[in-house]
């Protein structure tokens, strides 16, 4: 069955079933995307917590080179 066949036997389908085939395909829609964006997610978050060492000394090497630069 083609989407124009499937579509035209929709729209002779009295409202109420209409309406209700609506709710069917937004819940399957809801249910499909949702389990995709959780899994595209956590893919991308897989190593955030992962910290990076950095010393005291590159901090404040750092902090003297943003304060060099902002009172020039």
């Amino acid at each position: 069955m083609t989407l124009q066949q499937l579509q035209k036997q929709v729209l002779e389908l009295p409202i109420s079933e209409r309406w209700t085939l609506v709710q069917i395909l937004l819940e399957s829609l809801q249910r499909e995307t949702s389990s995709e964006l959780k899994k595209g997610n956590l893919s991308r978050l897989r190593g955030i917590a992962k910290g990076t060492e950095i010393s005291s000394e590159d901090v404040e090497v750092d902090y003297v080179n943003y304060l060099t630069e902002k009172y020039q």
